[in-house]
């Protein structure tokens, strides 16, 4: 039968070094109070045998995790689903793998956010689409826990990091209308969680309203029966471009609150036999890397999503830190429309 090696113990590396277990615990939490060459000869006789740190008694004696949250509204396996997602993130990694910092990804457990941040280990959060009203982001606060908002609009004590949702999407709605357009359909992000309904900062409502004040200025009113909702990933916009055409919609047009729900209405219209953009134009929003490669290249509004993480990461350790006192500083970053070949005049105008 196999033995199991036994590891190492502070105890086996403090006999080794010819010090106390107090230096040792030093050498690794607090080597400011021993000579330099001191916590290099235990480090290096703890690397040697195969030592590590207890990471919860270093957790306990630095009083900190040294790992940053991320809180997400939906459920990781919808979250990750949305390329914006995944590159948020690694703007976010860019800024903590500099500082020494892992993640922690927070999502629902059993549907309650307040449960998950109860179970949370972390120093600090990036609230990423939830708004300062919402109860779990006051149950944070409560906690003393630094935190930096992304994509919210109660700005009023909060730190946050946003982009103007609704001029983005007003430029994507006159893009189109430029070229002709006037049936139009949107794809909207639904709400988190079931039953709640949308927050009027969300940036669901605000590019919502971006897309109705556009279409009004020129003459056209958007009819709630022309907007569907749906989760933003490939999927649920495919499922909202396929539900908006067996109720018999026939839009020119579609303006599509995520490039990944643009990615799905794309999808939708070739499974119809649907010519994109000679059938029917389609504009995203985010810009995500796969936006440019796609058969047709897809037009989007730009956001630039890796500095949006990066910059709320890099605030947020300022905070922890102690760089900087927790005050509510708002950063907004700029949009741009970015014309691609997902978009063309409508038939009826020379097509």
């Amino acid at each position: 039968m196999e033995l199991r090696t036994k590891r190492p113990r502070i105890a086996d590396v403090a006999r080794e070094a010819g010090v106390s277990k107090t230096a040792v615990s030093f050498a690794f939490n607090s080597p400011d109070r021993l000579a330099p060459e001191t916590a290099s000869r235990i480090r290096d006789v703890a690397q040697t045998l195969g030592y590590r740190p207890d990471p919860v008694a270093r957790m306990l004696s630095q009083r900190r995790t040294l790992t940053l949250g991320i809180l997400t509204p939906q459920a990781l396996s919808v979250a990750f689903s949305n390329p914006f997602f995944s590159t948020f993130a690694e703007g976010v990694a860019l800024a903590t793998e500099d500082s020494g910092y892992t993640l922690s990804f927070i999502s629902p457990v059993h549907g309650s956010l307040a449960r998950a941040i109860g179970r949370a280990t972390v120093d600090g959060v990036v609230v990423v689409g939830l708004s300062a009203r919402h109860p779990e982001v006051e149950a944070i606060e409560r906690s003393g826990i630094p935190t930096v908002l992304v994509d919210s609009r109660s700005l009023n004590d909060h730190a946050s990091i946003d982009v103007d949702d609704a001029s983005g999407a007003g430029a994507a709605a006159e893009h189109l209308l430029a070229l002709g357009h006037r049936d139009f359909l949107v794809i909207g992000v639904e709400p988190a969680q079931a039953g709640v309904a949308d927050d009027p900062e969300s940036v669901s409502s605000c590019r919502l309203r971006g897309y109705r004040e556009a279409l009004a200025a020129a003459g056209i009113e958007l009819r709630s029966a022309s907007v569907v909702m749906g989760p933003a990933s490939i999927e649920g916009g495919k499922a909202a471009f396929h539900r908006a055409w067996e109720d018999g919609l026939r839009p020119s047009a579609v303006l599509a609150m995520s490039d990944a729900m643009a990615i799905g209405a794309m999808r939708a219209a070739r499974d119809l036999r649907l010519s994109v953009p000679y059938d029917v134009s389609i504009v995203g929003y985010d810009d995500i890397d796969l936006a440019q490669h796609l058969d047709p290249a897809l037009t989007t509004v730009h956001q630039p999503i890796r500095r949006k993480g990066e910059e709320a990461a890099r605030l947020l350790l300022s905070f922890v830190d102690g760089q900087a006192p927790v005050v509510a500083e708002h950063r907004r970053l700029e949009t741009r429309l970015i014309v691609r070949a997902s978009t063309a005049a409508p038939r009826s105008e020379g097509r």
